[in-house]
């Protein structure tokens, strides 16, 4: 089974510009590149998992999704970086625009849908696997489907969040690359969460 860093897309590895549809919106958050790689060297894939409301909402498709993706992929490259092992979003909102999209999901941080579709067909072990977020929203989603630890960064969201007690104990991290840095550290303690 493979042990994972479980990502947030928007103000975690890029800078969230709010429903963002274009790939020329991307710009990568300081220390990403930096972060993938010592994800990798640790022995660890990575794999995102994003909440996309703007397709239910009608302010992007499925087709613009992937060519952010695309850029984001290409940018990790230009800068020697390691690629997510999967990607992975909720397209829904209950109060969305478009029918096919506007329900009320398994998927949509804080539920662990995304991380429990990716353990599936990843075969991952969540039980050695961590979660960084700029929400609490996301690491509720991580700590529900098992995982050890994780981080909310002060990117991105982060420094608008409530920090309220969790099922499991979190950190705060300036950004991604002290994140990982962290929770490496955890990693590399046995029976430590």
């Amino acid at each position: 089974m493979k042990k994972v860093f479980f990502l947030d897309r928007d103000g975690v590895i890029i800078e969230d510009a709010n429903y963002l549809s274009s790939p020329e919106q991307v710009v990568l958050c300081p220390g990403t590149p930096e972060a993938f790689r010592m994800i990798k060297a640790a022995g660890y894939e990575i794999v995102v998992v994003s909440n996309q409301s703007g397709i239910a909402r009608g302010y992007f498709t499925y087709d613009d999704l992937a060519k952010v993706e695309k850029h984001i992929e290409n940018c990790l490259t230009d800068a020697g970086a390691p690629l997510p092992a999967g990607w992975y979003y909720c397209p829904h909102h209950k109060k969305g625009s478009v029918a096919e999209y506007a329900v009320d999901c398994d998927c949509r941080k804080p539920k662990p849908g995304l991380l429990l579709a990716a353990k599936k067909e990843l075969d991952i072990d969540c039980g050695e696997s961590f979660i960084i977020g700029d929400k609490v929203s996301d690491l509720e989603s991580g700590f529900a489907a098992g995982c050890k630890a994780g981080v909310l960064v002060l990117t991105g969201h982060g420094t608008e969040q409530e920090l309220k007690p969790l099922e499991k104990p979190y950190e705060t991290a300036p950004e991604i690359l002290e994140a990982v840095k962290l929770l490496l550290k955890k990693g590399s303690v046995p029976n430590k969460g």
